[in-house]
Formats: structure tokens, sequence, C-alpha cells
């Protein structure tokens, strides 16, 4: 199991308590986190007191003084990472939230002692090379994603009752874990359990009324049908339910509906703290939820096309960065 040090410029991630608990969770579900620290701290963060306390994170505050001052915050960050990496031998991975080109050097560095590194960071800043410096890169968008799939049917009898919502959070999360566990198929069930409880600490399966993890998994089964629950020679595998992507229950966009999907993704966005995306980012995430979508199904020859469409509705504005890629900012 991989040991994570975690490294989190606070302007680059948007410093939101939502943003920040899915760039933890998603480092949880490769490891465990033995330090972390977080740079640019304000009184204006004070929102994320509680994270940070509950997830042992030292706080390195800014000193807000001349033109300099991100830089500095920077070169702090180099050392304490080199300062770990040299010194705490049982850290072998590190989570860098930043898409500053600076940091190659760092990145390079680190992967010259063996150490992996993840780096996460918005689509509007990321630069390509220190994208391409990383072992594994994510966009910061996509870590916070906020599922834009219409609500699931109600339970017979009226409103779902508040252990069906927690049931179908912890279901959410199971689905998420599998999802992202290095490209298996299955998973023991041990192992997700382990997994589950790095991220959740007080999980209990006897809080959702179940004896054992192994009924807690096939009540979820039967009950919401994303996982597939099997006992091989007394070991308990899980994995995602193949019927769960089918095409008879994936939804479609159309010329009618196709502005109303993209606008609850931009609202994402900007709940997410996020003021500009890379159109990519839009466009993986709409195929993510309408698998199916092409651009010509919707009256469209190019995604470009469908950007310049959204200007038009005042939900965006299409910009250029400096290396004349398209951004756009949220309105």
């Amino acid at each position: 199991m991989a040991k994570f040090a975690v490294f989190i410029d606070l302007e680059n991630c948007g410093a939101k308590v939502e943003t920040l608990d899915s760039v933890l969770e998603k480092v949880k579900i490769r490891g465990d986190i033995l330090l972390g620290k977080v740079y640019g701290y304000t009184d204006r963060f004070s929102d994320l007191k509680e994270v940070l306390l509950s997830n042992t994170f030292t706080v390195v505050p800014s000193l807000r003084y001349g033109i300099a001052q991100k830089n500095n915050a920077d070169i702090q960050l180099v050392i304490d990472a080199l300062e770990v990496a040299y010194t705490n031998e049982r850290i072998d991975s590190f989570c860098i939230v930043s898409g500053d080109s600076d940091y190659v050097p760092l990145v390079g560095k680190l992967k010259s002692m063996g150490k992996f590194v993840l780096g996460i960071s918005r689509s509007e800043a990321a630069s390509n090379i220190f994208i391409n410096a990383c072992n594994e890169f994510q966009f910061l968008e996509g870590v916070s994603r906020k599922a834009t799939t219409p609500a699931r049917k109600k339970q017979r009898g009226g409103n779902a009752s508040e252990e069906t919502v927690d049931e179908a959070e912890l279901n959410k999360l199971v689905v998420s874990i599998i999802d992202e566990s290095s490209g298996m198929d299955e998973m023991y069930a041990s192992e997700l359990k382990g997994v589950l409880t790095r991220l959740r600490p007080d999980f209990n399966e006897k809080a959702y009324g179940c004896a054992s993890f192994y009924k807690l998994l096939t009540k979820l089964s039967a009950k919401f049908g994303d996982i597939h629950v099997k006992n091989v020679n007394f070991n308990v595998m899980v994995s995602l339910n193949a019927a769960m992507e089918g095409a008879e229950t994936q939804p479609q966009l159309t010329r009618e509906n196709w502005r109303e999907a993209f606008a609850a993704q931009l609202q994402a966005y900007k709940e997410g703290g996020f003021e500009r995306v890379n159109p990519s980012i839009l466009k993986a995430d709409i195929l993510t939820t309408y698998p199916d979508f092409n651009e010509r199904a919707i009256g469209f020859k190019r995604f470009s096309d469908v950007m310049k469409q959204l200007e038009k509705d005042d939900l965006v504005v299409v910009e250029m960065d400096e290396q004349k890629t398209m951004l756009i900012k949220l309105l």
C-alpha cells in the first residue's frame, strides 16, 4: 500500500471544502496519507479548518508582501517535499496539488529517488510539461466532479428514507473505489473495506443493519445493482456490474435537452469554485455521463462549435491563454 505525502497550493485547488475532500479521497483510495501540508493559508480559508485538522495537515500561512510572494510559497513547498523525500523512508509517494511548471525539477528529483508522483491541478493552470512529468496526473475538475445524471427513481412508498440515502452514498463510494483501483476488474472485499475505513474511519457495517461486510455488499448489490459480489474459494470478490453500463439505461443527449445537460455540468464546476475550465475537461465529463455523445447528433460539426453556441447563450465566454489554448470562462 502506498504511503503518501500531500502538498497542496490552496490557491490552485480553489480552497473549497468539497474540493479538498475530493482530493483527499482520491489519494486515500491509492494509499495512506502520512503527512500533509497546505500552502497559502489565510483567514479567508477558515472553512477548511475542520478538514485540515481531521486529516492532521500542517498549515503554512501566506504572507502577502511584494510581487514574489507566490514564488516564495513555491520554493517552500519544494524545500519541504525534498526534506521529506530524504528523511522519511516510509513515504514512497507524493501528491502535488498545483500545475505550475516550476515544480517539474522537483518531480524529476522525486522520480529519480524512486518516488511515485501524483499531480492534481485545475485545467486552467496546468502546465503541459508538469502534466507529462508526473507518474499520474488528474485534473481537479475531474477529481471533484459532481454527477449530472438524472436522479434515481424514488423507492416504492414515497420519499426515500434517511437509511436509503446513506446506503446510496455508500454504494456510490464503493463504485468509485472499484473504478479507481489501478485498472483491476475486481477487488477482494477485505481490500475494499480497508480503503473504505481509510476514507471513512467511523465506517461500520452494523450501522447499516448488517452483521458482516459481506452481507452489506450483497445488500447494496441487490438494492442498487451497480456491483457484483461472489465467493471464490472463501475469498469474497467485488466487481462493477456490467449491466450498469447497459445501453438501455444510458441517458441520451438530443437537440432538445443538450443545453440543459451542459448547463448542469457548468453549474457543477461553478459550485466547485472553478472560474475557467479547459473544454476537453467539459467534453470528458459529458462523455462520462452520456457515453454516446456526438456533436453531430445535437447539430454541430465540432466541439468548438458547441462552445460558441454556449457563448451565444450567455453560459460561457470563450478565451485563449498565452499558449493559444482555448479556455471557457464560466458565467
